[in-house]
C-alpha cells in the first residue's frame, strides 16, 4: 500500500509542478485520478481516503505573537481552511515574565481568525481590512483557580475563573504571497495587530461604572508565515 501511494505521488509530481505547489488543487487531482483508476480495490480506496483526511492535521502556518493576554511572546502552529482560506485556526504556547510573581508562567491559547474578504494591492501583496475571532487561553500554575475560592462573595465570580480567558478581537493584516518562482520554504508571509480584550474585562466595564472601554481594550502584534 505505501509502494501504491508513492507511485501514484510520482506520477503526479508533474501535475503539481504545473499547479505551481497548489496544493489543495493537487490533492484533488490525485482523489480524482484515484475515483478513475478502476485496478484499486475497496479496501485499497478506504485506506487512500483515510491517508487524505490525515494529511489535514498536518500544520500549514507558523504564528508568532506579542501580548494579547497570551504572554510578552507567544508561538505556534496554525491551519487556514474555508474556499478562499478566510478560516485559521492556531495553538500557540506563550511566556509571562516572573515580575513580581513567584515565577514565569507558560499559557496557552485556541484561536479562531475569520477573514471575511480581502483587497489586492499590487506586486503580491493583499490587505485584510477586517479580520475578526475569539480564543481562550490558560496559564499553568497554581496561582489561578477554575472555581471561586471561598475568599471571594458568594457568586462574586460565577461563570468566571481565572484559569480560563474567553478573549475576542478585531484586527486586520498585510499579505505579502511571495511569487511561485522565489518560493524555497514559504508561500507568504503576513504582518497583523489585532485590538482584544476578555470576558473579566468586559465584566469589569459592566459593573464598574469608571471603568472605560479605551481601560478594558489591549493591542497586540504578531507575524504569520504560511508554509503551503
Amino acid at each position: 500500500m505505501k509502494l501504491l501511494i508513492f507511485n501514484i505521488l510520482l506520477l503526479l509530481a508533474p501535475i503539481a509542478l504545473q499547479a505551481q505547489n497548489r496544493h489543495r488543487e493537487v490533492l484533488q487531482l490525485i482523489r480524482d485520478s484515484l475515483d478513475r483508476d478502476t485496478s484499486l480495490t475497496s479496501y485499497d480506496r478506504k485506506v487512500l481516503k483515510r491517508y487524505f483526511r490525515w494529511s489535514r492535521l498536518i500544520p500549514s502556518q507558523t504564528i508568532l505573537q506579542n501580548a494579547g493576554n497570551m504572554g510578552v511572546v507567544s508561538m505556534g502552529i496554525g491551519w487556514d481552511y474555508g474556499k478562499r482560506e478566510q478560516w485559521e485556526t492556531h495553538l500557540l504556547f506563550g511566556l509571562i515574565p516572573k515580575h513580581d510573581s513567584r515565577n514565569a508562567k507558560l499559557t496557552m491559547t485556541i484561536k479562531e481568525t475569520y477573514r471575511p474578504w480581502q483587497i489586492s494591492l499590487g506586486k503580491d501583496f493583499y490587505f485584510d481590512p477586517l479580520t475578526c475571532g475569539l480564543y481562550l487561553n490558560t496559564a499553568f500554575d497554581d496561582e489561578f483557580w477554575s472555581r471561586q475560592p471561598d475568599r471571594y462573595p458568594k457568586s462574586y465570580y460565577d461563570f468566571l475563573s481565572t484559569k480560563v480567558r474567553i478573549n475576542i478581537f478585531l484586527g486586520q493584516q498585510i499579505d505579502w504571497k511571495i511569487p511561485y518562482y522565489k518560493r524555497k520554504s514559504r508561500k507568504s508571509v503576513t504582518l497583523f495587530y489585532e485590538v482584544s480584550t476578555c470576558d473579566l474585562y468586559l465584566r469589569s466595564m459592566i459593573t464598574e461604572k469608571y471603568v472605560k472601554l479605551t481601560d478594558i481594550l489591549g493591542l497586540s502584534i504578531g507575524a504569520k508565515v504560511k508554509l503551503f
